[in-house]
């Protein structure tokens, strides 16, 4: 017989769910390391829609650049169990309403995530709506504060190639622009994969221009979208 945790303001989670979240590290900073040494987790979501606080998470793929390199003995893709309303988005993202139903019960797989993603710094493409979904998902269904350090592709990438002059472009606009041709898209696995290729030629160019330690390309980022933020707001 399984044994649950339960706090009736909290999600429900069996004893060693709840000893797994608790086992959970830690998430650490943008380190003072050589860029080619910070393990990243590069992670895309598929959600029902774009609303932060009624939408959901349905899919999460991911996969880590080490060392330089794409890892792909390290990914991770899982579907998550839902019922939900066949609608725009999910025929976007062609997850039929029975692959929903087969997936992994939500806690299994946020948890498993967050095992996958231990203490890395996390990069996605717009990263402030994956956080916000992924934060709240892991809040309702593991009772879990996400903490981790996220990047955000889409900003990293006008920043370091300026002469792209792609100033709010989509993840289309900039596999484009590199000439990466990835056969499938609107796929959580195959678009996490196709914004580390972008990132590689990133992280490349941020080496070539002087920023050598992970720690400075985070800060020189910071740098810039507060500069950018603040020419927006004077328009």
């Amino acid at each position: 017989m399984s044994m649950f945790w339960f706090n009736p303001r909290g999600p429900k989670l069996s004893l060693e769910q709840q000893q797994r979240v608790a086992e959970l590290q830690r998430p650490s900073p943008p380190k003072a390391v050589p860029l080619r040494e910070q393990r990243l987790v590069v992670l895309d979501l598929e959600t029902t829609g774009l609303h932060l606080k009624r939408d959901l998470v349905i899919a999460i793929g991911a996969v880590v650049i080490e060392n330089g390199a794409i890892a792909y003995s390290q990914q991770f893709e899982c579907t998550l169990c839902r019922q939900v309303k066949v609608n725009e988005s999910v025929l976007i993202h062609g997850i039929a309403p029975s692959e929903l139903a087969s997936g992994l019960p939500p806690a299994e797989a946020l948890l498993s995530f967050m095992e996958f993603a231990a203490d890395s710094v996390i990069l996605a493409f717009h990263s402030p709506f994956d956080q916000r979904m992924l934060a709240r998902a892991l809040k309702q269904e593991l009772g879990y504060n996400l903490e981790h350090s996220f990047l955000d592709v889409a900003d990293l990438a006008p920043m370091l190639f300026p002469e792209a002059m792609i100033h709010r472009g989509g993840l289309d606009h900039w596999l484009g622009y590199f000439n990466i041709h990835i056969p499938q898209r609107h796929n959580a696995a195959a678009d996490a994969m196709a914004t580390a290729e972008i990132a590689l030629i990133l992280l490349n160019r941020a080496q070539r221009t002087g920023l050598q330690r992970f720690d400075e390309l985070a800060q020189r980022l910071r740098c810039w979208q507060r500069a950018r933020k603040a020419a927006f707001n004077s328009i």
